[in-house]
């Protein structure tokens, strides 16, 4: 890349040319926006610097600690993202940093290949102390303004400057009491002002440094922290499970953000367009009401409003599943979307070849093939990495053992084995030949090394879509999330479950079918996708002859 000249971004909208290079070269999120846009599809007008941006970034010798002591990105990058810039004011009508009509944006990694939670996102990008006002006049929304900023302020100090979540969640608790429960209906704006305030003096008590007013300041130090997560230690434990190369890179999609958290009818979800881990052709939805992406995703929260959904908004539910066979026709593949609903007009904000288990993967390719959306030949060429003789499902063979609780299903199977509290005990159990179930308040994607290890996940919060389960479902393990009768003490090394109080050892068993968690070890019996393994005989037999 050229320092001579202000590298190429690409634009993505209505009536924009697909760049030649593909995902290759803009990254897997970009060029699929770029598609799906093309294509019709609702999604917010950005910009993408192309993966030649990070190999540069890390030439010159950048990492994520030295990316987060920069006050800003160097002159190329900065003319670039203001050029970027320019272009989407022009196309919203707002600007950024207005104090009047103020332009917010999202920076979000975006691989050549999906790596779900492993890379970084800033959302919210362009408010300050000024724009915050324009922002409440704009939308006649305080509450929008302030929880907006407040999760600004919240995500840049962890992900940009490196800072703890500990004292963040400190400065909720001195304001609400509570430092992790949000009410069902959110806090009011006074509360999220009052937030704010606290969390900004924490960001300048902490760093050392006020937070920055300064918008473009924001959105390059934002952009150069995602150059900095590709080389960050989870990014590269999953690239070395997944045989993705260092050589890659990302790049940085920039974005005009929508809101799901503008009350009403708005909020944020993911879906899958058939169900990931059976193959089944249903529509596979976590939501949240007045929430952001990182609600869904992160793993934090339990999800409860996909029932909610469908019953106040069934024609959004409706579009939803029209939108489902859209992306399939395009794609040619089950995809993994996410969505934002701002007032009740649907916005997509990413779509990937969904992740699933390889029982999903073969049904999945089998029904692709009778809908006429692929053919056969194309069908054997995925199917090509996964050992189809050893394709089994497990089921209890007979109610034994003592129920413990229920939990959501984000990935079947049954796997039986000892509770271990932490990644780092799991890792420690595995390597003494033990097999282990992580049990975690939430699984978090820097877990990944133990979630590889254990045989099952079981979780207090978050829901199916969620990063963490993404990945548990893609390393085939059984995974229950959003166990509300999960509790866990690691000061004494145990956690109750139910009624039960267990120790980091014993022994449970997940029923990954029924989300189900039962004490001790249970007598399974496993089954075989007859009917799929059959169409692939004759497909072979086809291609032979």
């Amino acid at each position: 890349m050229s320092e001579d000249r202000t590298p190429d971004l690409y634009p993505f909208g209505p009536g924009v040319v697909l760049p030649r290079g593909g995902a290759a070269e803009v990254g897997n999120k970009a060029w699929n926006l770029m598609r799906m846009a093309a294509a019709g599809l609702r999604v917010p007008p950005g910009f993408a610097l192309p993966t030649g941006w990070c190999q540069r970034f890390h030439a010159a010798g950048a990492s994520p600690d030295t990316a987060k002591r920069q006050p800003k990105p160097d002159a190329i990058l900065a003319a670039a993202l203001r050029r970027g810039i320019a272009g989407l004011e022009q196309v919203s009508g707002l600007g950024f940093g207005s104090a009047r009509r103020p332009l917010l944006v999202s920076v979000r990694s975006g691989a050549p290949v999906s790596m779900p939670g492993m890379l970084e996102t800033v959302l919210d990008i362009g408010l300050n102390q000024e724009t915050v006002e324009g922002l409440i006049r704009q939308t006649g929304n305080p509450r929008l303004a302030w929880d907006s900023y407040r999760r600004l302020v919240r995500q840049f100090a962890g992900v940009v400057a490196g800072l703890p979540a500990e004292p963040f969640d400190a400065v909720i608790a001195s304001v609400t009491g509570n430092a992790q429960d949000e009410p069902a209906g959110g806090f009011d704006h006074i509360t999220l002002r009052a937030m704010t305030f606290g969390m900004l003096k924490r960001y300048e008590d902490l760093a050392g440094e006020p937070f920055p007013e300064d918008v473009y300041v924001q959105l390059g130090r934002a952009s150069a922290a995602v150059f900095a997560s590709w080389e960050a230690p989870k990014a590269v434990t999953y690239r070395k499970l997944n045989g993705i190369a260092d050589s890659m890179g990302t790049a940085v999609t920039v974005q005009t953000m929508v809101f799901g958290n503008a009350g009403g009818a708005s909020g944020a979800g993911v879906g899958f367009t058939r169900d990931p881990a059976t193959g089944a052709r249903t529509l596979y939805v976590d939501f949240q009401f007045n929430g952001q992406g990182e609600d869904v995703v992160a793993g934090r929260q339990v999800l409860n409003d996909n029932e909610r959904l469908s019953r106040r908004l069934p024609l959004l539910v409706t579009e939803l599943e029209a939108t489902c066979h859209t992306l399939e026709a395009l794609f040619g593949d089950a995809q993994d979307f996410e969505f934002t609903l701002q007032s009740g007009s649907l916005y997509l904000l990413q779509t990937r070849n969904a992740k699933t288990t390889p029982w999903a993967a073969l049904r999945i390719a089998v029904e692709l093939v009778e809908e006429g959306l692929i053919t056969p030949a194309e069908a054997l060429a995925r199917l090509r990495a996964i050992d189809l003789d050893s394709i089994t499902r497990s089921r209890l063979a007979a109610e034994s053992g003592q129920l413990l609780a229920t939990a959501r299903v984000a990935c079947p199977g049954i796997a039986t084995g000892a509770i271990a509290l932490s990644p780092e005990a799991a890792e420690r159990m595995a390597e003494a030949g033990q097999k282990v179930i992580l049990v975690r308040r939430e699984i978090a994607t820097e877990d990944i090394a133990g979630l590889a290890r254990a045989e099952g996940t079981l979780t207090a919060t978050g829901g199916r879509t969620s990063h963490a389960a993404v990945v548990a479902r893609q390393l085939g393990k059984v995974c229950l999330v959003g166990c509300t009768a999960l509790a866990i003490d690691l000061a004494r090394q145990q956690c109750r479950i139910g009624e039960r109080v267990l120790d980091e050892g014993d022994t449970i068993s997940l029923d990954g079918n029924e989300g189900r968690i039962f004490a001790g070890a249970l007598e399974v019996v496993t089954e075989r996708p007859e009917r799929e393994l059959a169409a692939i005989r004759d497909w072979r037999r086809a291609v032979a002859a």
